[in-house]
């Protein structure tokens, strides 16, 4: 699953975003989402979501619940 529908990102999902620093590279950040910060129902680049670390950028990636 990709990250452009809110509806689907929830806090206590594991994701996979990029940070802005690495738009260009791809790389991406695996974390706990703490807080989503798009407030549209839908971002074609990605919801922007804070990981419980305190990163900040859009979803790339939703892993499965059960991994």
């Amino acid at each position: 699953m990709d990250g452009n529908l809110r509806k689907e990102i929830k806090p206590g999902l594991k994701v996979a975003i990029i940070l802005k620093i690495d738009q260009r590279s791809g790389n991406l950040t695996e974390g706990i989402v703490k807080e989503i910060l798009t407030n549209s129902p839908h971002h074609p680049h990605g919801i922007k979501v804070m990981l419980e670390s305190g990163q900040v950028g859009r979803v790339a990636k939703i892993f499965e619940e059960n991994s």
